[in-house]
């Protein structure tokens, strides 16, 4: 709060008389220049830049450099409707974050860069629209077992979708990353446990006492105590046998987000939660700080799975990503097979489990539960059903 402050009176004195200054919200000011031709403009964008560079916040007894992006628009003949000046601007503003920070960056309306930034601005409203109107959708995909052990319960990934305006799938990588750049995320998780605990409870004996379900959360939910809360709030108000719940964190977010991370794992286990990373060997980390997050699973990344059966590098990826899990306790999934190749190569390694379109397509989360789709098993593993009829809007793609 001190720093804002000693912000916006820095700011304050850059500023023409007659100039209007105002904080948005958070950590974000608006400047209007008033009859201000476009190289005034980006003069007095770069001064304030460079002063607030230079400028040293104080607390107790420590130093600190702050930085700044700046957005500039153009409000022109005044054809822009005020929703229009400030997306524009907020858009620049953004533009300049992604170009390294600490830089000004004027918009031009035609610059596909910024128009990309604009587009995924106008999917916030769109998310917003979609949690009030109820048109998030879950879906699940089956998790089979390969490996030597004795088949267990019922294994799924729960997979959350949207629904447009007129009721067709629209694909998660079309608003997950503007969900999180705008941190939307959070709501949309609290969305998936909510609708998910209670399609389990739902389902009786035959979900809450014989499946596991993994829930995808993403780094953002992890950190904040509230999201810590609710998730407690919905244990309390639904009877969860251990082992039914199954968070799921990428691995890149989990190393990110390391502290919380295990925290929120620490904080959930006692609740008898399962966790597993997903993703696993894309964030190139090093396997040491696996013995400091309680995970119960490790989602070998596709990447390495697709060719593990024709790539001598996938092929001694896996295996060791495989043999290390293994050796701290943890099982193993291959996800995105693709193949009976493939899936052989994972089951003579010795992976655990096995995830992917061919072996089973997504589908709406109480059919997959209640066995809508068929499936065979032989002694050599799951054997994908070729005439299976998949809806063409069912989508292979994970949040």
């Amino acid at each position: 709060d001190q720093l804002l402050r000693q912000v916006g009176a820095l700011l304050k004195q850059q500023v023409r008389e007659g100039d209007s200054l105002a904080r948005l919200g958070g950590d974000e000011f608006g400047v209007l220049l008033e009859s201000c031709p476009m190289h005034e403009a980006i003069r007095i964008a770069d001064e304030l830049q460079k002063c607030i560079a230079d400028f040293r916040f104080v607390s107790e007894g420590r130093s600190f450099t702050i930085g700044a992006s700046i957005g500039v628009v153009h409000i022109a003949d005044g054809t822009l409707t005020l929703t229009d000046v400030l997306g524009a601007a907020d858009a620049a503003c953004y533009m300049a974050k992604e170009k390294g920070r600490n830089r000004v960056q004027f918009y031009r309306p035609h610059d596909s860069e910024v128009f990309l930034r604009r587009g995924e601005m106008e999917w916030v409203s769109r998310l917003q629209r979609a949690l009030q109107e109820g048109r998030f959708v879950l879906h699940a995909q089956e998790i089979h077992s390969i490996g030597n052990q004795s088949p267990r319960d019922n294994h799924y990934e729960l997979l959350v979708r949207m629904l447009d305006e007129h009721n067709k799938i629209v694909p998660p990588m079309a608003f997950i990353p503007a969900a999180e750049r705008y941190n939307m995320m959070p709501l949309i998780d609290q969305w998936v446990i909510q609708d998910a605990f209670a399609k389990i409870n739902s389902l009786g004996s035959k979900g809450a006492a014989g499946g596991t379900y993994a829930i995808n959360i993403s780094g953002t939910s992890i950190g904040d105590e509230r999201f810590l809360e609710f998730v407690r709030e919905q244990f309390r108000r639904y009877v969860m046998r251990p082992g039914t719940i199954c968070f799921e964190l990428t691995e890149t977010a989990a190393i990110a987000n390391f502290d919380k991370a295990a925290r929120f794992f620490g904080e959930l286990k006692s609740l008898g939660c399962l966790f597993s990373l997903d993703d696993f060997g894309a964030g190139m980390s090093s396997f040491g700080y696996l013995k400091h997050l309680p995970v119960d699973f490790l989602k070998i990344d596709g990447s390495f799975v697709k060719d593990v059966a024709h790539d001598a590098v996938d092929l001694a990826m896996v295996r060791a990503i495989n043999d290390v899990g293994h050796v701290m306790g943890k099982k193993t999934i291959g996800e995105a097979v693709d193949g009976e190749m493939g899936l052989a190569a994972l089951r003579e390694i010795g992976v655990d489990f096995a995830q992917g379109h061919w072996l089973s397509p997504p589908g709406p989360f109480l059919e997959q539960a209640s066995g809508g789709m068929p499936r065979t098993t032989t002694d050599s593993g799951p054997v994908p059903q070729k005439d299976w009829a998949i809806p063409a809007t069912v989508l292979n793609t994970t949040t």
